[in-house]
């Protein structure tokens, strides 16, 4: 049954990023746009992600960059500081008590102070071609978006294991994506990310979400979704792409992905909820007909037989069926290369679903050198 269950959970995925028609820039008006960055400790990478701003293809006066310096320990804000008179802006959290959710605070202390109708947000250690930000302008004009999710894509890998991350992070972007084609929209990220300015005052900000260090993204998506229903959308284009590194070590994984996995205690969408312990339930029951019928065969147990044929079954459905929904994926965004990966993957996925779906929703993670919840 939860194969059955899991099947058809994936088929909807792929019905979901079908539905979602392929955007073409056309013609945009100009708009004045606000951009805004929080960064911590981003010395190494920041001036790169400036120069990509600075460098889009849109009407300068309808254009305001704005970075926040959350607190950083090194030379962040005296480098983004140097770039004042092209016309970056610079705001330093001045917070002195101590709180749950920096980057939280961060944007919404820049949208005070924002002159644009739209917001757009991404990570200041992200990277974006020319014709990024008139795709978005163009596409929300077009359809009348109250908030836009934008791809992500890792780049400029230097491993396996970074490259078999890109794969699966090419996985979460395409589920989001889906889910939105099916006007169900769950999950988003949040360096490619646009939404109204109006909009965000009108569902209350961060309110009633605030206390938690992440989720200014898919929290944010889920009272937008509330309150302005098929007014989401997903811009599929591959101008509209954003870039970023996957996380070189074990460690900095496992601290990211308990870092996404711990909105999910703050979902009030039960469906969501229920999707989500429907695949963990799924990768569960495989690695439990493994170790059982294991264990049955090491101690001559009758039944051993159908148990590892049961987990080779479910295993070789998740792998097909997931071959077909990501092989549309990485074409989207120009990584097929990466299927090759998908086996391995496959087999290391399901330990991972596994413990993030404990570890993400108890205890606190490390991030950007703090310990937060």
């Amino acid at each position: 049954m939860l194969t059955l269950l899991y099947l058809g959970v994936i088929l909807w995925f792929i019905k979901g990023w079908e539905a979602l028609k392929a955007f073409t820039y056309r013609k945009h008006q100009p708009i004045k746009v606000s951009i805004i960055i929080a960064a911590r400790d981003e010395a190494e990478n920041i001036s790169k992600t400036i120069e990509d701003l600075l460098a889009q293809d849109y009407e300068k006066e309808y254009l305001e960059i704005i970075f926040i310096d959350d607190h950083s320990t090194d030379n962040t804000g005296a480098i983004i500081s140097s770039y004042a008179a092209q016309g970056i802006s610079l705001i330093s959290l001045n917070e002195s008590n101590t709180i749950n959710s920096y980057k939280k605070k961060a944007i919404e202390t820049a949208i005070g102070g924002a002159k644009g109708d739209l917001i757009i947000t991404t990570d200041a250690d992200c990277r974006m071609g020319p014709n990024w930000l008139k795709t978005i302008v163009s596409y929300y004009q077009e359809g009348g978006y109250k908030m836009i999710s934008s791809p992500v894509v890792y780049f400029e890998e230097q491993s396996r294991f970074e490259r078999a991350q890109s794969l699966e992070f090419l996985f979460l972007i395409g589920m989001g994506a889906s889910t939105i084609g099916n006007n169900k929209p769950s999950t988003c990220n949040g360096a490619n990310l646009a939404y109204e300015r109006q909009a965000f005052y009108d569902v209350g900000g961060f309110k009633g979400i605030d206390d938690l260090a992440s989720g200014d993204d898919e929290l944010l998506l889920h009272k937008m979704a509330d309150k302005y229903g098929n007014k989401i959308g997903f811009l599929k284009n591959h101008e509209a792409i954003v870039y970023t590194q996957a996380k070189p070590t074990l460690r900095e994984f496992i601290q990211q992905r308990k870092r996404w996995a711990s909105k999910s205690t703050r979902y009030k969408n039960k469906s969501i909820i229920v999707l989500g312990v429907l695949v963990w339930l799924f990768n569960l029951s495989i690695l439990l007909n493994l170790l059982a019928g294991t264990a049955m065969l090491l101690f001559n147990i009758a039944g051993w037989a159908q148990l590892l044929s049961l987990a080779l079954l479910q295993f070789s459905i998740k792998l097909l069926i997931e071959f077909l929904f990501l092989k549309k994926v990485t074409q989207f965004a120009r990584r097929p290369e990466l299927m090759q990966l998908l086996p391995l993957l496959n087999i290391l996925h399901i330990i991972y679903i596994i413990y993030i779906g404990i570890a993400g929703n108890s205890g606190k993670y490390s991030w950007k050198g703090r310990m937060v919840r």
